[in-house]
């Protein structure tokens, strides 16, 4: 089975290191902190695309390069620095080894930009478990992302997955919209801002409070 994870409220809780991240960017690049940002599911290319309509600014790659230059710089400290009080979710590296030992394939499905992702995963111990995924600097659009992580286990692996064979976990309404856009079944799991009737609401084909003793 192919499943692919959610990072943020899913599988770790940075504690509002990519949040100051990015608004620490936005005042560098754009001179300001910007609105204020939703976070939960959102992809950073689409937040970006915020950033360039909030200060009136043509889209320019040369900036979305500094601004993601200035954002990754900023990440990496805040990771390291105990006062933002990250954590790896509980029930984690036990689920990814037993699905790793099962003969899973496990995969990123995230809105974070790639580098900023692994350097999430890296961060807290798990970042062997993943060999593909997609990013959200592959697509802003959260919902374009589940046929390009597809294709990317499909090629990693060798192997051709139905959609029946394909798992999503995450813990926003927007996870579950990203797997339904792709054909896939969604579980949702109530670590991050969003209570189970919540997410039982959106569409959820599954919903769990946390991932400690999870199965499939």
């Amino acid at each position: 089975m192919l499943i692919l994870f959610d990072i943020d409220g899913t599988l770790v809780d940075a504690g509002g290191a990519g949040l100051a991240a990015l608004q620490g960017a936005a005042v560098e690049v754009f001179g300001g902190a910007g609105p204020p940002l939703d976070l939960a599911g959102s992809t950073d290319g689409a937040i970006l695309r915020g950033f360039f309509e909030y200060f009136g600014r043509q889209y320019d790659p040369a900036v979305e390069g500094g601004f993601y230059q200035s954002y990754l710089s900023r990440i990496s400290e805040n990771l390291q620095n105990p006062n933002h009080g990250g954590r790896l979710l509980g029930g984690v590296k036990t689920l990814l080894a037993s699905l790793r030992e099962e003969g899973h394939f496990l995969g990123l499905l995230t809105g974070n930009i790639e580098r900023g992702a692994m350097l999430k995963v890296a961060h807290y111990g798990i970042a062997d478990y993943f060999q593909f995924g997609a990013y959200g600097d592959d697509h802003w659009n959260r919902n374009k992302l589940g046929p390009i992580a597809l294709e990317r286990a499909e090629k990693s692996t060798g192997m051709r997955f139905s959609q029946d064979e394909i798992l999503v976990i995450g813990d926003t309404p927007k996870d579950v919209a990203c797997a339904h856009a792709f054909g896939v079944k969604c579980v949702a799991v109530a670590t991050g801002n969003f209570n189970e009737e919540e997410l039982v609401a959106c569409g959820a084909d599954r919903t769990v409070p946390n991932l400690e003793g999870f199965s499939l």
